[in-house]
């Protein structure tokens, strides 16, 4: 990958905030419109997240892989540092920082489109052990699409396959499948639909990272030599930076 990292840390800032807002401001918008019926808000909340999430990626995609994610971004680093692709340790702290400023930032943007407070710490307790393993078996399926799609040559088909797995992964999974730690620390920034209470988060991000090492451990068993696609991860960037060009 060699567009500059302003420009991929910038691409990984503003998609993941929208995609925090789609989150949130769907979650609001249906809990407006479809008030006291939880199974139609969660429909409609999967639905413009599943929509948003592609889109989102066939924009970003090309600027720097749209992943939106620091589990994803963890799985690139690790899958491709021997294969010398996919991030450095240098670019998975920017990606990790950029997301996760992004998912607070597109929380505080949902509540102020709504007339809502900024900053509203969500009341929604989700800290239960059946939760945890809902996001474990999220976050190892998503791991275990990325990296496959990867591998076998149909990165391209990302957008839609990424978007589908999440919108199915809301009713699937007990958790509803945040599947993402950066989206977990954005969304207790509101007191809405999608909130999560502050206090429920660090159980949250560790059954996360549980399943980040699980599906990274699927993928060496089944696709050992997943890493040599990690710089096509999620959708490869294939411009390049006339700067680097320059110095060769």
């Amino acid at each position: 990958m060699t567009i500059a990292l302003r420009r991929r840390l910038l691409a990984e800032f503003i998609g993941t905030a929208l995609l925090v807002t789609a989150v949130v401001g769907s979650g609001i918008m249906a809990a407006t419109l479809s008030p006291g019926d939880v199974g139609l808000q969660l429909l409609e909340n999967s639905v413009a997240t599943a929509l948003a999430l592609g889109a989102l990626i066939l924009v970003f995609g090309p600027v720097s892989g749209a992943h939106f994610n620091p589990v994803v971004s963890a799985a690139d680093w690790f899958l491709g540092r021997r294969a010398g692709t996919g991030l450095t340790l240098r670019e998975l702290g920017g990606y990790v920082i950029a997301q996760v400023l992004g998912a607070i930032g597109g929380s505080i943007l949902a509540n102020l489109m709504f007339d809502l407070s900024a900053v509203a710490w969500s009341s929604k307790d989700r800290a239960a052990g059946h939760l945890w393993l809902g996001e474990v078996v999220a976050t190892t399926g998503l791991i275990l699409l990325i990296f496959a799609l990867a591998r076998s040559g149909r990165a391209p088909v990302a957008p839609a396959a990424v978007g589908a797995y999440i919108g199915a992964a809301y009713w699937f999974t007990s958790s509803t499948s945040f599947a993402n730690p950066a989206v977990t620390i954005g969304r207790a920034f509101t007191d809405t639909f999608a909130g999560i209470a502050p206090a429920s988060v660090p159980g949250f991000v560790v059954a996360q990272l549980v399943g980040l090492a699980v599906g990274v451990g699927l993928l060496a068993a089944l696709y050992p030599d997943a890493g040599q696609a990690a710089d096509q991860v999620v959708v490869p960037a294939e411009e390049r930076d006339p700067a680097l060009d320059h110095r060769r």
